[in-house]
């Protein structure tokens, strides 16, 4: 099968979606597929760009770390991707890639299937601040009804994602096809290294936070949670690793709460040589972003034998077990700090938890699992598309015979 995949972000840009298509397409071509992406270019190439079709793009101003591709740019590929006899579209993001992934699809004649990512509802206010919230929400639900709605289908992340999908009043064909852990997450990692390297004692209680550091991930709850915590641990120490535009409010928020000398901030990490390192040198994963679609990392936590406590709500409902690697939290900040506590506390129900993360996930979330129903979910798409269009053929040719007749 060939398939054209096109995304407004793609790594160098690091963020969920990123991770998701990679994970994707590195199982589909070990299983014989040929898969291209469009992404906007990002001036920095990365280790993988021979099957990456680059579109330039430009900065956008409220979002420093993204760019938008330019739609003549794109356009002007469209006699190359005429040669390339594609398959089928899947689109990532619902921006420029969403209304190209439309038009390619139409000029192809070729079915378009949209991966919903992002939980827009719950995003949109924190980058059109002018807007008030309410109405953001609301233009969210309208968006979102309407793109849903304009292609073959849809592949959510998780059951509760399309369920919300379903309240809106789409009625697309759809999957719940979650993003799978590659094998490289599964891989040994020294923990202890990591901590030496980034001046954390061996014996000092490290909980950790990786991804995006962002307003939506309510990574200012963690840092409230960890006051509490202080109480009962006072050298425990919140390890944040990732960038992002809440950074500059947070280190407030820390300087506010006296939790200098408790939290860490460490950016982005290499995935290939000091994330599962990272997850390795922890002693819980904490999460409370209620905003996911899946939750990638806390699987990604789990394949390093490391237990979560994490609030359970919407994506990270449909991934996470009481008892199976994790621990679910209250929304609010002492029920969490309390449930924290107990891992702590107790070394023996930690270790024991961390094990069962670890088979947990290698039992339902390997990537070649999920890449395989994605496959069988085009081949299903393909022939629908086909035979829907060998339909209307059929009836314009009866029609035209008829009118000819009269």
């Amino acid at each position: 099968m060939k398939i054209l995949y096109i995304s407004d972000v793609y790594f160098p840009r690091v963020n969920g979606v990123s991770t998701s298509i990679r994970t994707f397409v590195e199982q589909m071509q070990n299983l014989g597929h040929e898969v291209h992406l469009i992404a906007p270019d990002y001036a920095a190439k990365t280790e993988d760009e021979a099957w990456i079709k680059r579109v330039a793009a430009r900065s956008i101003y409220f979002d420093p770390e993204d760019k938008l591709m330019k739609w003549g740019a794109a356009i002007k590929m469209l006699p190359e991707l005429r040669r390339e006899n594609y398959d089928i579209i899947h689109v990532h993001t619902p921006f420029v890639a969403h209304y190209l992934g439309l038009k390619l699809a139409r000029e192809l004649n070729i079915p378009c299937v949209e991966t919903y990512h992002t939980f827009f509802e719950e995003y949109l206010h924190y980058y059109l601040p002018w807007i008030p919230k309410p109405m953001a929400r609301s233009l969210a639900r309208v968006i979102s009804k309407r793109q849903c709605n304009a292609v073959d289908a849809i592949a959510a992340p998780s059951q509760p994602m399309l369920n919300v999908l379903r309240a809106y009043g789409i009625d697309s064909e759809a999957q719940v096809i979650p993003t799978g852990l590659q094998q490289m997450s599964f891989s040994p990692a020294d923990g202890a290294a990591f901590r030496l390297k980034h001046g954390i004692p061996l014996e000092r209680p490290m909980l950790l936070y990786v991804g995006r550091v962002a307003f939506e991930k309510n990574i200012s709850f963690l840092l409230e949670m960890t006051q509490q915590l202080v109480q009962q641990h006072p050298d425990v120490l919140l390890v944040v690793a990732g960038e992002g535009p809440a950074e500059a409010s947070l280190h407030a928020q820390a300087k506010k709460l006296n939790l200098d000398n408790n939290i860490q901030f460490i950016g982005y990490l290499d995935r290939a040589t000091e994330l599962n390192a990272c997850y390795q040198a922890a002693d819980i994963f904490v999460f409370a972003s209620k905003s996911e679609t899946q939750g990638l990392v806390l699987l990604e936590a789990m394949a390093q034998g490391t237990p979560v406590v994490a609030i359970a709500e919407l994506g990270t409902a449909s991934i996470l077990i009481e008892g199976m690697g994790a621990l679910i939290a209250p929304d609010n900040v002492v029920g969490f700090a309390q449930r924290v506590h107990q891992l702590l506390l107790h070394p023996e129900e930690r270790y024991a938890l961390g094990k069962l993360a670890l088979s947990y996930v290698t039992e339902r979330w390997t990537a070649k699992t999920q890449a395989e129903r994605m496959l069988h979910f085009y081949h299903h798409l393909i022939s629908v598309y086909q035979a829907k269009h060998k339909f209307d053929d059929a009836v314009k040719t009866t029609n035209q015979q008829v009118n000819v007749e009269f």
